[in-house]
């Protein structure tokens, strides 16, 4: 990241403006304002004290220490889960924290970090999640602000979440509102362009992207629909939604667990035991088998897209717990063939 996008961030991060930074170094303050768009740069003069006002060093300030790489965060992540599962989440978070503030201006390391921390609280059934949230919190205002536009969106995202998870609609409809909207669409533009010019597997992946994207669109929405119907007590109509979302899942050749997710929230939802063993006995040994997107004629070129044994059998683990530990699911949990079904599943 350059130096004005630095100069920036670190000033918003100490809830500074520019007219108290102009004051403090004795500039004016279009200077400072010239300085964080680019324009112009600081005095080399004044370096020193601008890195001390803004509580950094001048490494970082001139941008000496570069961004990480794609795949050197992709490994700092890799190790992340590895130190969840020797030591523990809080270890793996404060080592998330610390990488963090090595390299405060690197975007897609911050992003990706807290998307992994995030998910993993979850995935780990870690306990406390508010203590973790309110940082996860922080970060995505600093991302909300990123020059990159795929990482700001996202972030947009994430805060949109959380201030509807908090009852706090109109902030939420507020974010909705920043974010951008195009009718055109960039993945069907860049498909038709590489079919024109001859680079059909690169055209193909895009299409292949799509009908992911939009399997997965069409799944939330028939959950969405099922929940509306069992909040109506329409049981009937939530069958049938259940049902479009088991045939297009398996038709689209998804993760075989996958198609019982929404017949299983009809079942929990309805305290039916005897129908939540019967999805569970299916659903959870599917959980373990390995899903490998190539292998499938209609995701051939999407290789980047898998499943190995280790994050389905985290899943499980995950998915399990709650079913045991949950008291809204008690009904279940504290029956005899459900028990027998954990040690098998665990064996």
């Amino acid at each position: 990241m350059k130096i004005n996008q630095i100069i920036r961030e670190k000033r918003k991060e100490l809830s500074l403006t520019q007219e108290q930074i102009a004051e403090f170094l004795g500039v004016s303050t279009p200077a400072v304002n010239k300085w964080e768009k680019g324009i112009t740069y600081p005095d080399i003069t004044l370096l020193p004290a601008l890195a001390r006002l803004l509580k950094t060093d001048l490494n970082t300030l001139m941008s000496f220490n570069e961004d990480l790489s794609d795949i050197e965060i992709k490994n700092f992540v890799d190790e992340l889960d590895k130190i969840i599962v020797e030591k523990n989440y809080e270890a793996a978070f404060q080592e998330g924290l610390n990488k963090i503030h090595e390299y405060p201006t690197c975007d897609m390391l911050m992003y990706t970090t807290i998307i992994y921390l995030e998910g993993a609280l979850m995935l780990y059934s870690v306990s406390n999640h508010e203590k973790y949230q309110k940082v996860f919190e922080t970060f995505y205002k600093r991302l909300a602000e990123s020059d990159v536009q795929e990482i700001r969106d996202s972030a947009i995202s994430m805060l949109i979440s959380y201030a509807r998870n908090n009852g706090d609609y109109l902030k939420a409809e507020e974010l909705i509102n920043t974010l951008p909207f195009s009718k055109i669409n960039k993945e069907e533009q860049l498909a038709i362009l590489f079919r024109c010019q001859g680079k059909y597997d690169d055209a193909e992946k895009i299409w292949e992207h799509r009908v992911l994207k939009g399997v997965t669109d069409i799944q939330t929405a028939l959950i969405n629909m099922i929940e509306k119907s069992l909040i109506e007590n329409n049981n009937q109509d939530a069958e049938y939604f259940a049902d479009l979302y088991e045939n297009i899942t398996h038709k689209f050749c998804f993760p075989e667990w996958i198609r019982y997710n929404a017949h299983l929230q009809i079942y929990l939802e309805n305290k039916d035991r005897a129908k939540c063993m019967t999805i569970l006995k299916k659903m959870l040994p599917a959980m373990k088998k390995e899903w490998h997107s190539q292998d499938y004629q209609l995701y051939r070129n999407l290789n980047n897209t898998s499943g190995s044994t280790s994050f389905s059998s985290k899943i499980v683990d995950s998915f399990c717990m709650d079913l045991s530990t949950n008291e809204k699911y008690s009904f279940i949990g504290d029956c005899a063939e459900f028990k027998e079904l954990m040690a098998q599943i665990k064996t």
